[in-house]
């Protein structure tokens, strides 16, 4: 059963190896988990699984291979009502709560799923008694009631049951799906480099133990400065025209990336870089940035994040006075490439889906300044960028 389980997740493209499965099979041996398909469940995703990107294609695989799985648990039994209500009292939230105590608390219930187990006999479907579906009975699944206990099966959509048997919390994992700023988060973390700064302020548990015992027992704590992310980044962001249709999207990928880094200074331009870029774009015009002065002031270990879609006319890049909004002395793609020469890690991510990139002259004029690093606004994409980054 567990080999064709295997294969399943093979099939769906998840990278499982036979080490993994190994691995699972060892740990089912030793009994580190009870006979419950919940707990398999976890065990499985833990031993298999070394993604979270790959989360939800496990969800779904898991799903449909093990489906009735439940029909085959004797619900009478084998459901320690014990263990069920010490599980609910630890998942509820404040208003959960309020809404057991106006059907008499958790233990009355309890009380009422334990007898209708024990009086029921057959599949119910309707009603607001036994426990089954579409119904308005506290117990069951597919109906509703905001006081409920949801057994198996799919929520109808209101959300309110107790208890999930079978949420994917993880729906945008997948490498093709649309970003959103978790995503963008689980992305950016491979750049990060981290470095103990700043005053003592975390506890060294291993030096506090060492040292506790080099002075006879007598406790000798010690501190030490936390851990944060060094990288650098200065992010560029193209802003205005074409761009108004990306907005949610880089507005995520820039919440993630403040987030995410400590040191990180960013600056806006319009459709390619010139000889200034600006920081308030209600004052653009009246508070500029000479692009001279971010060369100058920041180090060659930053690193450069272009945002854009690169769509524009190509004299925009290859020409003076190719800028729509002033007469600019010097082309583009000379400022472009002062930038990439000052910095050598560098990308340029662009919200464009990647398919339409051949079909616009002036994003491969821009993929050929920036060395053919250009990325999509994906999850894969942004992992590719973050690798170059790190290099």
């Amino acid at each position: 059963m567990l080999i064709d389980f295997f294969f399943s997740l093979r099939h769906a493209k998840l990278p499982v190896s036979v080490k993994e499965y190994l691995t699972m099979l060892e740990a089912l041996r030793a009994q580190v988990i009870r006979p419950s398909i919940d707990e398999f469940y976890y065990l499985s995703r833990m031993t298999l699984v070394k993604d979270e990107k790959h989360f939800d294609k496990f969800d779904q695989t898991f799903a449909a291979y093990f489906k009735g799985v439940e029909s085959l648990i004797d619900w009478k039994s084998d459901i320690p009502l014990e263990w069920l209500q010490k599980t609910l009292e630890r998942e509820l939230s404040a208003e959960e709560k309020a809404k057991i105590e106006a059907m008499g608390g958790l233990d009355k219930l309890m009380e009422r799923l334990k007898q209708l187990l024990e009086e029921q006999k057959e599949k119910h479907e309707g009603g607001n008694k036994w426990i089954g579906t579409g119904g308005t009975s506290p117990f069951g699944h597919g109906g509703y009631n905001p006081e409920g206990i949801r057994i198996g099966g799919p929520s109808k959509g209101n959300r309110t049951a107790i208890k999930v048997w079978e949420a994917r919390a993880y729906k945008d994992y997948d490498d093709q799906v649309e970003l959103g700023t978790r995503n963008i988060k689980v992305a950016l973390r491979r750049l990060r480099r981290f470095a103990r700064e700043g005053a003592d302020t975390e506890l060294d548990l291993d030096d506090t133990i060492h040292s506790t015992a080099a002075n006879a027992g007598m406790l000798d704590i010690k501190l030490r400065p936390e851990r944060h992310n060094k990288v650098k980044v200065l992010m560029l962001m193209d802003v205005g025209g074409s761009m108004d249709d990306h907005i949610k999207r880089v507005e995520e990928l820039f919440s993630a990336t403040k987030t995410e880094f400590k040191h990180l200074e960013y600056y806006y331009f319009h459709n390619c870089l010139y000889d200034y870029v600006w920081k308030n774009n209600r004052r653009r015009h009246a508070e500029k940035i000479a692009t001279w002065d971010l060369i100058h002031k920041y180090t060659p270990d930053y690193k450069v994040i272009f945002v854009g879609d690169a769509t524009m006319s190509p004299y925009e890049i290859l020409q003076p006075g190719g800028s729509v909004e002033y007469n600019n002395p010097e082309a583009g793609a000379v400022w472009l490439n002062r930038m990439i020469e000052q910095f050598p890690r560098f990308v340029w991510l662009n919200p464009e889906p990647e398919g339409l990139w051949q079909y616009r002259q002036s994003i491969t004029v821009i993929n050929q300044i920036m060395k053919n690093r250009m990325y999509p606004v994906t999850l894969a994409g942004l992992e590719q960028a973050m690798k170059v980054l790190s290099k």
